[in-house]
């Protein structure tokens, strides 16, 4: 994925459209990543008018997205704006080539009014998930996650989830190395998982690290993956009860305990299988896992494919 289009058109979000000039454009600094190819396109190569007036100049027209490795759809300030007919079309045909598609928040209106989501199941800003359900009933939206991808069209939730699903992308394609890379030039998280729910009740902690117990649980665990984890367990380290411990964790997250920890643990086994050349069995022991057959379902189900050709893929690009 080193060849990627942005497509921009009157009405597009300048914030979702900075993300993913920060995500693939190439600077100085960037030793050791990928060298992308970032197309910014639009129709006609005609002047743009971005949101909050800016305006950009399009480098290409929408033809240059016919042979990218992955085209990105930024959000709309009106998402329930009529599309320029243009705007459609290259949607549909850049999708009809077999060329992954995805969009940033309210761009999922853009991909749905094309027809890429009737069938599938996307994602938008929580506060517009039900007016895109009501405007297409074909689609299956989602209004829970972060991001989500339904075979080669990926959707995102609102603003900071774009850069989730951006990372998620490079981290697909390029490894956890180089998407690490590029979210610490950015100064964001590395890893969110797309499931995370979009909305935490509590998004900033009333108190510090140092006092929070479930900031303090989190750094107990990631320093013993290996330790075979249970809720009580946790618990206890919180000084909670279970139920207490759950709910708390949850609203703070946006996850269970449980499931933020299998995602620990895989993300884990990622960076020992680009970094080290231990052998299966022994990361799926460092990571809690038990065997390389217990690691292999859990890691497919959220990288795609198995531990031993996720290696073979990223090792071999160094």
């Amino acid at each position: 994925m080193r060849t990627v289009g942005c497509l921009i058109f009157d009405g597009v979000r300048v914030f979702d459209y900075a993300v993913i000039g920060e995500v693939w454009s190439n600077r100085p600094g960037r030793a050791g990543l990928p060298s992308f190819d970032l197309r910014v396109c639009g129709p006609d190569r005609e002047r743009v008018r971005l949101g909050g007036g800016l305006e950009r100049v399009p480098d290409h027209g929408p033809d240059a997205l016919l042979d990218c490795d992955l085209v990105v759809v930024p959000g709309v300030e009106d998402p329930l704006a009529r599309r320029a007919p243009e705007v459609l079309e290259a949607v549909r045909a850049v999708h009809a080539r077999g060329i992954p598609v995805a969009s940033l928040c309210t761009g999922a209106f853009v991909l749905a009014d094309a027809g890429l989501l009737d069938g599938r199941r996307a994602t938008t800003h929580w506060w517009l998930a039900a007016e895109l359900a009501r405007r297409r009933p074909a689609v299956r939206v989602d209004p829970e996650v972060l991001f989500t991808g339904d075979g080669d069209v990926w959707t995102s939730a609102g603003v900071a989830a774009g850069i989730d699903l951006c990372l998620h992308l490079v981290r697909s394609a390029h490894g956890q190395q180089a998407a690490a890379a590029v979210a610490r030039q950015m100064v964001t998280a590395p890893f969110r998982a797309g499931g995370q729910a979009q909305f935490i009740p509590s998004p900033v902690p009333e108190q510090s690290d140092r006092d929070d117990p479930l900031a303090a649980v989190r750094s107990a665990v990631l320093a013993s993956l290996e330790t075979p984890w249970t809720v009580g367990q946790l618990a206890k380290l919180a000084v909670m009860s279970e139920r207490s411990f759950a709910r708390r964790f949850t609203e703070a997250t946006g996850t269970s305990p449980l499931r933020w920890l299998l995602e620990q643990r895989v993300l884990a086994a990622q960076r020992l299988l680009e970094e080290t050349d231990l052998p299966v069995d022994e990361i799926a022991v460092r990571c809690g896992f038990g065997s390389a057959v217990s690691l292999r379902p859990a890691f497919v189900r959220r990288v795609g494919v198995p531990p031993r050709e996720y290696r073979r893929t990223f090792r071999g690009r160094q």
